[in-house]
């Protein structure tokens, strides 16, 4: 089996695959938190009556969980989709 100049060593991939997670792991939790943020936003401006909703209620817990835990993961889910695609790849090696 001929490996080519440019091939990464095992721990080279290893170390290259634990760096991009850790790239997607940073921009998923932004996401996840800006979408916590923007539910926040909508419960605190009141949009749509949901606050007063939600003050009324006996049990506000799980509608507002209903409602910032399916933002929080579109949203993670996008930044991270966006962070794939501009993805920063280098050569780990030169020939």
């Amino acid at each position: 089996m001929s490996l080519h100049p440019d091939d990464l060593t095992p721990e080279e991939a290893r170390r290259d695959h634990w760096e991009m997670l850790g790239f997607l792991a940073i921009n998923a939790g932004f996401g996840a938190g800006l979408g916590l943020l923007v539910a926040f936003a909508i419960f605190w401006f009141d949009l749509g009556g949901v606050g007063a909703s939600l003050s009324r209620s006996s049990r506000p817990v799980l509608p507002a969980l209903m409602m910032a835990v399916p933002l929080a993961l579109t949203f993670a889910a996008a930044v991270t989709a966006s962070a794939v695609m501009t993805m920063p790849y280098r050569r780990k090696k030169q020939r």
